[in-house]
């Protein structure tokens, strides 16, 4: 294994999976035929799946499903806490016991520009794209197009998820 290379014993590698230099990963899976750029870190209880790409510098924390097909930006942020906090209400560094991991779904064929920031209990619907730099705070349709700050619906892209993404 490649010094340049953290991944822990624990994750779930697919087959033909490509991983560049400097990348983080534990405790995670990662379907087959995915693609994971350089600079990204996948957390403990994370899945990503099929046939992926993951782009440089993203950030994949605990609580996230990706499902297959989905193109992942530059720079992407998921977040899993809506309320984070760094120590309890008698001033004790939060431990894993302090709080609740929030959920995020990235649905199959869709896509999330570079620099976009997804926060936790949200699904982005299959074949929706996520406009770069988009702050995402509720759920996406399916075949939506979806940008700005907060994200808001752009469009419905009519075609099928899978013809809107390729």
């Amino acid at each position: 294994m490649s010094p340049y290379l953290s991944i822990a014993p624990d994750v779930r590698l697919g087959e033909n999976v490509k991983l560049s230099k400097f990348i983080n990963l534990y405790g995670c899976e990662i379907g087959d035929n995915t693609k994971i750029g350089a600079f990204v870190e996948i957390q403990k209880n994370a899945t990503v799946g099929k046939n992926c790409k993951i782009s440089s510098h993203t950030f994949i924390c605990e609580g996230v499903t990706i499902e297959d097909e989905v193109f992942i930006g530059h720079g992407v942020v998921f977040i899993n806490d809506t309320y984070p906090r760094a120590a309890t209400g008698d001033g004790r560094l939060q431990t894993e016991s302090d709080w609740k991991v929030e959920t995020t779904l990235i649905k199959k064929g869709a896509s999330v520009g570079s620099g976009a920031t997804i926060l936790s209990n949200v699904t982005v619907g299959e074949g929706a794209i996520v406009g770069a730099g988009s702050v995402v705070t509720k759920s996406v349709p399916r075949n939506a197009i979806v940008a700005g700050n907060p994200a808001r619906i752009l469009r419905i892209n009519e075609q099928k998820c899978t013809e809107d993404v390729r």
